[in-house]
């Protein structure tokens, strides 16, 4: 089902509680701060015509909330790759900025994979340096990250999964997409209609959905959001930003959707029930 670094049969997305063999040592990752729920939403999608992103911008520290870009776009010639993150945010702009200047220094990679495997050594560096001093203080050290997009020589785009161990899986048509933060309430509607076969709008239209349930249901979760948008073969990465007032409507259209679709469903089957004494 997945192809990857190393790892076999991991859950590609709500991994709350990783196990990861190691010779003969067993290595336990926990997602997320203590006592703080997911305080991000972040998703990619693969479909045969290109590749689908998007993440909120909200990050939350104690009763403050502010808005930050969670997604790093690297566009240069054959060069299309974004690159996705949920957990520590200062784990995360020190990673990114050790790959950007790797970029910077000239260094070119002819497969997303080589990049994400880059990528991958530049956190397991961050852990090295930072790891211990956040444990004191009474954090945990994590960077779930979802890296897309398409370099030189990929026959096509990809999208992986990356974990804060620096090991990998990528996403292919038995699995179209990843999630990594608060990823509960959004995967209902993505397990239900995506497929390889989807096209790029289809997909958008089912990520926002996603994201709009998760933003119901949770207080870390809000506009804006970013989009991302890759098209097969096209070396061009979009970004898009959205404000609640835009899509406020299609959230109200939705829900109203819902409530009629549940009257369509028929009642016969509970009668049984209701007529007990």
């Amino acid at each position: 089902m997945f192809k990857g670094s190393r790892v076999q049969n991991l859950a590609a997305t709500d991994n709350r509680h990783r196990q990861l063999a190691t010779g003969n040592q067993q290595l336990v990752w926990h997602d997320f701060l203590p006592n703080t729920p997911g305080m991000t939403y972040c998703l990619g999608i693969k479909v045969k015509e290109g590749l689908v992103a998007l993440s909120d911008t909200r990050i939350s520290a104690g009763t403050s909330t502010t808005i930050k870009k969670k997604v790093y776009v690297h566009q240069k010639g054959r060069q299309s790759m974004f690159i996705m993150t949920s957990g520590l945010r200062s784990v995360r702009d020190k990673a990114v900025h050790y790959f950007e200047e790797i970029l910077d220094s000239g260094m070119v990679y002819d497969k997303l994979f080589k990049a994400v495997n880059a990528f991958g050594e530049q956190i397991k560096r961050v852990a090295l340096e930072d790891a211990e001093a956040l444990t004191k203080a009474g954090y945990k050290f994590n960077l779930n990250s979802i890296v897309g997009g398409q370099l030189t020589d990929d026959k096509e785009h990809k999208l992986f999964l990356l974990y804060p161990e620096g090991n990998w899986v990528e996403m292919d048509e038995g699995a179209p997409f990843a999630m990594i933060g608060n990823t509960g309430q959004g995967k209902a509607i993505l397990n239900r209609v995506l497929t390889s076969d989807t096209r790029m709008r289809q997909a958008l239209k089912a990520g926002y959905l996603s994201f709009d349930s998760t933003r119901v249901s949770s207080n870390d979760v809000e506009f804006p959001i970013d989009v991302v948008l890759y098209e097969r073969d096209s070396f061009n990465m979009i970004e898009h930003r959205y404000e609640y007032h835009e899509l406020e409507y299609i959230s109200r259209l939705w829900a109203e959707k819902l409530k009629t679709s549940l009257d369509e469903i028929p009642e016969d089957w509970m009668e049984k029930a209701f007529q007990k004494n």
